[in-house]
């Protein structure tokens, strides 16, 4: 059942990121293979100036292993694992990095030094993730939101988590996005508390006059199938034609994406969005292509 496609970074998050030029990246714990490899690619993309921070003798030796020279690259040496993220999270304060990349750290730790108030990395916006989800090189995409920030997130969160999303679809083309606001249902069911708080949000974004067709409840096969849809007489501008699935809770994105990556070697390029650095956030075990994806997402994120 598991698939043995070989995961591949999307042209479209590529294009769009190199209209940024080259940016400032922190990489935090960057001496573990896949981070420096996909680092690597990122700089032969011409997309970021890696500021290189962990354990000097690893990521020397990985540096070598690759056949790379980082000799012009900035490294802080820094070998316990958990002083690496305070150290990045610095750097972007002070404008000496424009995004943060996740190395071999857990992803709280991370986040944890990014939050810091006196830092001012965050702004009015509430935090959250989205993955840009894609099969091929020149797949359309599929945005999910949100599946590692916001773990149960209210009614008010799950506002900033569609703006943000909203957002981050017009910076990668999609000038009016079709967003579905998933539950196990199309129907308002007292019984399943997600249904209810989706048929809120469709209420709340059409109070607000967002930039988006915005529709939910919407079960998962309504919101990309238009065989479906159809089947079950579910008519609007959202069914079947999702560009944007803002789940209900972080299990229900997380298994969502992870699902899409084992099951059909889907390329998740993730980031965290809403604060000053955006914030590539992926697996620890995430192939290379899909943490360069993640790389470009967040560049574009900055646009």
């Amino acid at each position: 059942m598991l698939s043995n496609k070989k995961i591949v970074c999307p042209n479209n998050l590529i294009n769009v990121a190199k209209k940024a030029g080259t940016v400032d990246a922190a990489i935090v714990n960057a001496g573990e293979i896949f981070p420096m490899e996909s680092v690597h690619k990122a700089v032969q993309h011409n997309l970021i100036n890696p500021i290189f921070i962990g354990n000097e003798t690893e990521i020397k030796k990985l540096s070598k292993k690759l056949n790379w020279d980082i000799s012009k690259y900035k490294l802080i040496d820094e070998k316990e694992e958990n002083n690496t993220a305070p150290i990045a999270a610095k750097l972007a304060s002070e404008g000496k990095a424009k995004i943060i990349v996740k190395g071999h750290i857990h992803t709280d730790i991370l986040m944890k030094a990014v939050l810091k108030r006196n830092l001012n990395l965050i702004g009015k916006k509430r935090l959250s993730h989205v993955w840009h989800m894609t099969l091929g090189t020149d797949d359309k995409p599929l945005i999910i939101t949100d599946g590692v920030v916001n773990v149960l997130p209210k009614l008010e969160v799950k506002m900033h988590i569609l703006r943000n999303a909203i957002n981050f679809a017009n910076k990668i083309g999609i000038d009016r996005p079709k967003v579905s606001v998933l539950s196990a249902t199309e129907e308002v069911i007292e019984s399943v508390p997600s249904s209810i708080e989706a048929n809120l949000v469709t209420k709340k974004a059409k109070e607000e006059n967002l930039n988006a067709d915005v529709y939910g409840p919407l079960a998962f096969d309504n919101s990309i199938s238009k065989k479906s849809a159809a089947i079950k007489k579910i008519k609007n501008e959202v069914a079947g034609n999702a560009d944007i699935l803002l789940v209900p809770n972080v299990e229900a994105g997380n298994a969502l994406v992870k699902m899409m990556v084992y099951f059909m070697g889907a390329c998740a390029a993730g980031t965290v969005l809403g604060g000053k650095a955006p914030v590539v956030i992926t697996s620890r075990s995430d192939e290379a292509e899909a943490r360069l994806a993640s790389i470009a997402a967040s560049i574009v994120a900055l646009g």
